[in-house]
């Protein structure tokens, strides 16, 4: 009977392949500097990343910083091997928090978990935080690739991302110039973005869909594309009217939906007025309501119901933010208004708007 005691074990024994980490460095060096921009020093490897943040062009600057992650949305692309859009999902849900301060995003860090490295998926991944880094105009300088042995199924990875952006002091956005009179626009989502997914998942299971046929609401696309379409990132059509001053508040719709998220950018005195009749719910929203019976005031506060950003602006500036959006790509939305009253929002819509309900209306107050 041998002694194994004594047999010499290695890291990659235990399930940690130094070798693969080390090829995946390797192979997003090239991703990372594609999308250098001023103020960047250095490359990736180092035990820090470096930004001047004088050679970015600011004078006086305010950091900004914000993180987050992509939510079960990370388990369609395990479902269906789709690992090349989430992390442009992972990078907007970041630099999109950014500009609703005013903020420029200026460089991002990721962090990738998994159980064991699987190179072709984690490049995958990786090239498309670089592809959403390049739309929002930010560098991609550093991150973190963890492999960890019994910490996640086969197969399965978690994400998380890090952004820092600036904005010279006395000119980022709080909402303190809001007032009753505003015109709320929005700026259209590009679907689910990624919130609301444990519910879309719930859906898909109970409803038995079959996500490689075309979508109900749309024969020329499959289900799958419509559901993990990427969360648009909307820096570089916002960030210009912001620099110009025309918008005084912007509210990221993420969890909560419009309920939840537009009190957030406003002052104690004001209550916004959103008229759901203002524009037509998107076929994938209107898809997931009816699937699952969704009373109106609960879509509005668990998905973005079509809106990805809500802009309160004064009414002299609202036509020229709409046409420059719009000469931008952007779709923009008649949302509503802000009046009088305690800080908070309500949601109404007429009978047949977002399903056959009667009138109904939902009030959040911060």
């Amino acid at each position: 009977m041998s002694d194994t005691s004594k047999t010499p074990l290695s890291y990659r024994d235990a399930g940690v392949d130094i070798e693969a980490g080390e090829r995946l460095v390797e192979a997003i060096g090239p991703l990372a500097k594609a999308t250098a921009r001023a103020g960047v020093m250095g490359g990736l490897g180092g035990f820090g990343a470096l930004f001047d943040l004088k050679a970015s062009g600011y004078e006086d600057p305010v950091l900004v910083s914000g993180t987050d992650g992509v939510g079960t949305k990370l388990m369609l692309a395990f479902e269906t091997g789709i690992h090349n859009t989430v992390g442009i999902d992972l990078v907007a849900m970041c630099v999109n928090d950014l500009i609703v301060q005013g903020a420029e995003p200026l460089f991002f860090l990721d962090y990738f978990a998994t159980g064991k490295l699987e190179n072709g998926v984690a490049e995958r991944v990786i090239a498309g935080i670089a592809d959403g880094c390049k739309q929002a105009g930010c560098a991609l300088i550093g991150g973190e690739t963890a492999e960890m042995p019994g910490m996640y199924a086969a197969g399965d990875y978690d994400l998380a991302g890090f952004c820092v952006g600036a904005v010279e002091r006395g000119e980022q956005l709080t909402g303190e110039r809001v007032a009753p009179g505003h015109i709320l626009l929005g700026v259209a989502s590009s679907g689910v973005h990624s919130n609301g997914y444990s519910l879309v998942r719930r859906l898909a299971e109970d409803k038995g869909w079959k996500l490689d046929r075309p979508a109900l609401f749309d024969r020329d696309r499959l289900l799958i594309d419509a559901l993990i379409e990427p969360t648009r990132i909307y820096v570089k059509s916002l960030l210009p009217i912001v620099r110009d001053g025309l918008v005084d508040a912007m509210a990221h719709i993420t969890g909560g939906g419009l309920l939840e998220n537009i009190p957030r950018v406003l002052p104690a005195d004001a209550h916004a007025e959103v008229d759901a009749d203002g524009w037509d719910q998107p076929g994938l929203m209107a898809f997931l309501q009816a699937q699952g019976n969704i009373e109106p005031a609960e879509m509005a506060r668990t998905f973005n119901c079509g809106v990805g950003m809500v802009l309160a602006v004064e009414p002299a500036h609202a036509e020229v933010v709409r046409s420059r959006l719009e000469d931008a790509g952007e779709t923009v939305l008649a949302v509503g208004r802000i009046d009088a009253g305690d800080k908070g929002c309500t949601v109404r819509g007429s009978a047949g708007t977002w399903a056959a309900h009667e009138d109904w209306s939902a009030t959040h107050n911060a």
